[in-house]
Parts: C-alpha cells; sequence; structure tokens
C-alpha cells in the first residue's frame, strides 16, 4: 500500500519484482492485484493476500508459505530479510483537524514540498486522510529517523494550524 516502507519498495523494485501501491485497507490491495494480474499483495499492518490460495489475509497461510519458501531457499529467514534495509519511518496523527481540507491548503502543500526537496530521493512523505475521524496521518521516511521525526513534527505542526476544528 502507500504505507508500504520505502526500503520494501526499493528491495523488490532491486529485484525485478514489480511494485503496485494500493490504497490502505485489503480491499483496495485486492483490487490492484486483480487489475495487474498479481498473486501477491500486502499491506504494512501485516496483512498478506495469496491470490492463488484466498482473496484475503490469512495469516496461518502466510506463515505457511514463507516457512516453506525459507525451507527451499536453505538460507535463514535473517539471510532473507537482509535483502531489504528498512527506511527509518515515523507516523503522527495529527487529530482535531479538518482532513478534506488537507489536499488544497496551500500552506501544507508547501510545508509537504519543503520537506520533500530537502528529503530529495533519500525518503518521502504522505499525508493521508483518515477513514473514520477527524485525523490527518502525517508519515515521512527519511535516511535517519532523527530526520524523519523532525520533519514529521514540522508537518504535523502546519497541518494542526492550518486545518484545526
Amino acid at each position: 500500500t502507500v504505507m508500504s516502507n520505502l526500503g520494501l519498495i526499493r528491495a523488490m523494485e532491486a529485484a525485478g519484482i514489480t511494485v503496485v501501491q494500493a490504497g490502505v485497507g485489503d480491499r483496495y490491495v485486492l483490487e490492484e492485484m486483480r487489475r495487474g494480474g498479481f498473486s501477491l499483495g500486502g499491506e504494512q499492518s501485516g496483512h498478506v493476500i495469496l491470490s492463488e490460495h484466498a482473496t484475503t489475509g490469512d495469516g496461518v497461510l502466510t506463515g505457511l508459505m514463507l516457512a516453506a519458501r525459507v525451507a527451499g531457499t536453505g538460507r535463514s529467514l535473517a539471510e532473507l530479510g537482509a535483502a531489504m534495509t528498512r527506511m527509518p519511518q515515523v507516523l503522527i496523527n495529527v487529530k482535531g483537524v479538518d482532513k478534506h481540507r488537507v489536499d488544497g491548503d496551500a500552506g501544507v502543500q508547501a510545508a509537504v514540498s519543503e520537506v520533500e526537496t530537502l528529503l530529495a530521493d533519500e525518503g518521502r512523505v504522505l499525508l493521508r486522510k483518515s477513514g473514520t475521524e477527524p485525523v490527518v496521518r502525517v508519515m515521512v521516511e527519511a535516511s535517519t529517523h532523527e530526520q524523519a521525526q523532525e520533519s514529521a513534527e514540522r508537518l504535523s505542526v502546519v497541518v494542526q494550524e492550518r486545518l484545526a476544528l
């Protein structure tokens, strides 16, 4: 999904695997899987869909498939996982804001552009409206945790000031 860690995306692309980022939620993941003819999809929350076997996440099935893959390689799970370097990621939920104005607010967009320029190719910014509450989720990934934290806090302050209810 759009919340997937940038380290995962880079590792998949480096391995020649097509990556499509869906909206958050199994429903949107499955839609993109069907549209692209993909057999594997998932969310950062741990939901994994193996469409050849099921159309919803199934933890037991995912665990069995992972164990079979690890056994088939003769390598440890830690060795296989080393192919991915997780990017530091900070998520801040900004509450009590008019989430519907986030995309159209010039001040918020200017702040996002400033942070994106600062991060360049070493990170990314995502502002996402909650589907169920007056919350804007500010997610920043950067090469260091400190940079991600500082950038996320900076954007959260702008979102709170500009979109307060």
